[in-house]
């Protein structure tokens, strides 16, 4: 089962609506009993990151959640500000972040004439083979909505990168903690390949 953590800012009808798609069984958390079934936990996030933090907090399920993917190995993925929350803290924010993979949010600093925020649709790059990425290559194409990525401490944790004033981290996994800055939920077929494949793990 895949539990999907709704603290009050993710996309939860946009994930709810792909895994129906997929026939995929999921449920909803909103309290700390109600992720009890996860065997894969799905932390989505929009906003800021201080405000994130906040709500899932003052939710009750930080701690269980600390549980179940650091001491428990639940596999989880975070999307978007839901992969910002894992680093240790983020320049957008004075909260700490969870902390499950070692590396810090850092905005972006573009040349003259680049648009911060991110957004659209770009071609992402797979550093290495994961079964998360199975099936897609660097013809795959997501989109991003964001003005501040993940900077992994450990090359070892980048999954995937791509290009925006630069080359910068997108996609990152450690053991069983995975997340990705784009959006999966709003990425058409490429979307739907790497949420399936998360199912399958």
């Amino acid at each position: 089962m895949i539990v999907i953590v709704d603290y009050g800012m993710g996309n939860i009808k946009a994930f709810a609506n792909a895994f129906e798609r997929m026939r995929q069984p999921f449920s909803i958390a909103r309290s700390r009993g109600d992720l009890a079934p996860a065997r894969k936990i799905l932390l989505p996030g929009v906003g800021s990151f201080d405000c994130t933090m906040r709500l899932l907090d003052e939710s009750g399920m930080r701690d269980q959640l600390d549980e179940m993917v650091i001491r428990q190995k639940v596999p989880v993925l975070g999307v978007c500000v839901g992969l910002q929350m894992m680093a240790r803290s983020s320049e957008e924010g004075a909260r700490p972040g969870l902390g499950w993979i070692d590396g810090e949010v850092k905005k972006f600093q573009p040349a003259e004439g680049v648009r911060i925020p991110h957004m659209g649709w770009n071609n992402v790059s797979p550093a290495r083979k994961h079964p998360l990425l199975e099936g897609l290559d660097d013809t795959s194409r997501f989109y991003f909505l964001h003005s501040y990525y993940f900077a992994c401490d450990s090359g070892a944790d980048v999954l995937a990168t791509t290009g925006y004033d630069g080359t910068f981290t997108c996609a990152i996994a450690h053991e069983n903690i995975l997340g990705v800055q784009f959006h999966p939920e709003k990425s058409h077929q490429w979307g739907s390949q790497l949420l399936e494949n998360f199912a399958r793990l």
